[in-house]
């Protein structure tokens, strides 16, 4: 399953993000992390000398070979160079396993029993010149084409604030996790997702933050209602964990927590004909707003209309419509 971390900024996403793929990988669940945050911070939560994260390989960097990669033999994508982050597979495309020998997971770095994969920070290169979504692409690009079985988590700590929404990597995920502290901002951000959400079917689901009481969590039950899927309080292990000092607990609370957030993404139903859909529609209004004017082309026709995504159906390998 797909899964995003979303939020204002300092309420704990990044932290939370830790700590459910902490949660997976010490289950023995195969789980991919990546940074998608502005702020690369993912990688030393998880438990990297900031050296170490440091040096993981960018994404972003390696665009172009893993362009080169996911485009195998299509003939409706006329060169590397043709192929933008919306462009969705289709036949002769290659598609990715989680962990797989690929250029994509070759860039990861073991930390913890999960694969971190980083889309790599601003450089000065960058500045005033790019947009961060230049460095996002290519997670994209590899949601669009990583065929995720059950039991596989893909955990994606995004960049906080509602510019989540100014790609369509937002419709890539099973569950996004929006992490709300008990504050009029808090809420407030809620609302702003729900409402940018809302004509996506995009799945969100409430996981408070800082809770410090009953009070909070009434507060936050008064504000969100049943998106409100289970909260996080004070932790001496969280604050341990980011000091880097190991030994100390979760505290059960804080335990049940996540694995009520696991159960979650586990009774989600996969619905592969939407996510298809969906990367076509963004694909077409990419085209149509930017991305034929770049490149040179009708980028619209590189979508395969008789493409399915339908893996894990018996003896029907993934791109093959059994139909």
């Amino acid at each position: 399953m797909k899964v995003a971390f979303v939020g204002k900024g300092g309420s704990g996403k990044t932290t939370l993000s830790s700590l459910f793929i902490r949660h997976l990988a010490a289950r023995g669940l195969p789980v991919v992390a990546i940074d998608a945050d502005i702020n690369q911070h993912l990688g030393v939560a998880l438990g990297l000398d900031e050296d170490r994260a440091a040096k993981i390989p960018a994404l972003g960097d390696h665009l172009a070979e893993i362009k080169d990669h996911l485009r195998g033999d299509n003939p409706r994508i006329s060169s590397t160079a043709a192929m933008v982050k919306t462009t969705p597979p289709g036949a002769g495309s290659r598609l990715l396993r989680l962990g797989g020998d690929d250029p994509v997971h070759a860039l990861g770095e073991p930390v913890g029993g999960a694969t971190l994969l980083v889309t790599g920070p601003f450089n000065e290169d960058d500045l005033g010149v790019a947009c961060y979504h230049s460095k996002t692409g290519a997670v994209e690009l590899y949601l669009n084409h990583l065929v995720d079985g059950p039991g596989e988590y893909v955990v994606v700590d995004m960049t906080a604030g509602a510019d989540t929404f100014a790609s369509g990597l937002f419709t890539r995920f099973d569950l996004m996790f929006l992490v709300a502290e008990p504050t009029r901002k808090g809420v407030g951000v809620y609302r702003q997702y729900t409402e940018y959400a809302a004509d996506y079917d995009v799945a969100i689901a409430v996981v408070g933050n800082k809770v410090q009481g009953e009070d909070d969590v009434a507060y936050l039950r008064e504000h969100v209602g049943d998106d409100l899927l289970t909260w996080l309080g004070q932790s001496a292990a969280v604050r341990a964990m980011e000091q880097g000092r190991d030994g100390v607990a979760l505290e059960d609370a804080n335990g049940a927590a996540l694995a009520r957030m696991r159960e979650a993404v586990d009774t989600r139903t996969k619905d592969w004909a939407a996510f298809q859909r969906q990367a076509v529609e963004f694909h077409v209004k990419n085209a149509r707003s930017w991305a034929n004017r770049a490149v040179g082309e009708d980028l619209e026709a590189q979508i395969d209309p008789d493409f399915r995504m339908v893996p894990f159906a018996e003896g029907v390998p993934a791109g093959v419509d059994p139909h």
